[in-house]
């Protein structure tokens, strides 16, 4: 509609211009923008990723399904008073909605997808209308939304306006500036509180949040190690991210010995991603005063049961703190964070490896291919349109 009524000025300054205003083309262009705002009034189909049913184990392709059925107006009520209609643009495939597939995750906070409604999850998107204050057509916002091309939020409040999206990819926002990216750096340097030549370990490092706290890392100078699950992620955490080493857990059979082998003098700071035997190991390999921030537990996302671990007395005897933090508590960092990271990516010390696909019809695959591993990267789903 934006692209109408610039069109409808471009006629009226061109022909006041050559003091001959051409009434008929403006009134051409007044008629198809009519046309378009009649049509914004009417009900268009919203394709959406749905939950098929509750999931056990692996989720598969076929535990989710595209559906055209629902129907929305591009045009907001007069009576919806305080929310914003976005189309999404980006679609964020991230571990944590792993969980939110079975009926009662009892160690999540969020509320578990229902079966045959769309998932959600953080996306960048932008404002078609809006009923609140802060939110004008055209603003590009990140945060929660549908896994659909259209949704209405209902607490805009909790969207972060982009301002700044010409010089680096909105879909950035879905990851290295957007909520894994301030997850990398609240949790390192305000849970961890690292300092100059100290040993790092990150596990799932060449994942979203992972390559970027090794990067981190790497730019005060501390010695980083990274765990990933195949040889061409080992080799993308040395090459491309700067890490002085890495190693594929997968080919470990025993991980406290290729810690051992890599942290001779033991680890400061451990970023988890992983739990279950990857942080037992790690327990034993951690320094005097070592600093655990968990992230997350990929690893137990699938199970029925979690793993336990045994060597929780080193917390006692190494003096060891480790704490779970959640990136929403860390919300009001982010101008902060902004001031940090974006004059980092500019000049090429920092960067990120996204892996795009496109189109709902394989978000279910893209999904899938993160709770698996199988992703290289930051896992984006694409729903742009030829004319975004």
């Amino acid at each position: 509609m934006k692209k109408l009524y610039i069109k409808l000025i471009l006629y009226i300054l061109s022909s006041t211009h050559h003091h001959n205003i051409e009434i008929e083309s403006i009134r051409a262009a007044y008629i198809e923008l009519k046309g378009v705002e009649k049509m914004a009034e009417k009900d268009v189909r919203n394709k959406q990723l749905l939950l098929r049913h509750y999931v056990s184990g692996f989720p598969k392709e076929s535990d989710m399904f595209v559906s055209s059925d629902s129907t929305i107006k591009l045009k907001l009520g007069d009576d919806s008073k305080g929310v914003v209609l976005v189309k999404n643009l980006f679609l964020a495939a991230d571990p944590h909605l792993r969980p939110l597939m079975q009926k009662d995750d009892k160690f999540s906070v969020s509320q578990s997808f229902i079966p045959g409604s769309p998932l959600y999850g953080f996306g960048v998107s932008r404002i078609l209308d809006s009923k609140h204050q802060d939110f004008q057509e055209g603003d590009y916002v990140w945060g929660v939304t549908g896994w659909e091309e259209y949704s209405i939020i209902s607490s805009p409040e909790n969207l972060f306006k982009i301002h700044h999206h010409t010089d680096v990819p909105l879909s950035y926002y879905t990851g290295i500036l957007g909520m894994p990216g301030l997850t990398a750096y609240s949790g390192f340097f305000e849970v961890c509180g690292p300092k100059k030549g100290e040993y790092v370990f990150v596990s799932a490092a060449a994942g979203a949040v992972g390559q970027l706290v090794g990067q981190f890392a790497k730019l005060i100078g501390c010695y980083v190690v990274g765990s990933a699950g195949s040889k061409d992620k080992v080799d993308l955490l040395k090459s491309k991210f700067g890490f002085d080493e890495a190693f594929n857990y997968k080919e470990e059979h025993d991980l406290g010995a290729a810690l051992k082998r890599y942290f001779p003098q033991g680890i400061d700071i451990y970023f988890e991603l992983v739990g279950g035997k990857m942080l037992d190991a790690v327990l034993m390999n951690m320094r005097v005063h070592g600093r655990i921030a968990v992230c997350g537990m990929i690893s137990q996302y699938t199970k029925e049961e979690h793993e336990g671990i045994k060597n929780t007395a080193c917390l006692i005897y190494k003096r060891i703190r480790m704490q779970g933090f959640n990136v929403v508590d860390y919300y009001p960092l982010y101008p902060k964070f902004l001031e940090f990271l974006l004059p980092q990516i500019r000049n090429g010390e920092i960067s990120c490896v996204e892996d795009i696909v496109g189109g709902l019809e394989n978000g279910a695959a893209a999904l899938v291919r993160v709770f698996n591993g199988h992703n290289i990267g930051k896992q984006v789903l694409s729903l742009i349109n030829d004319d975004e």
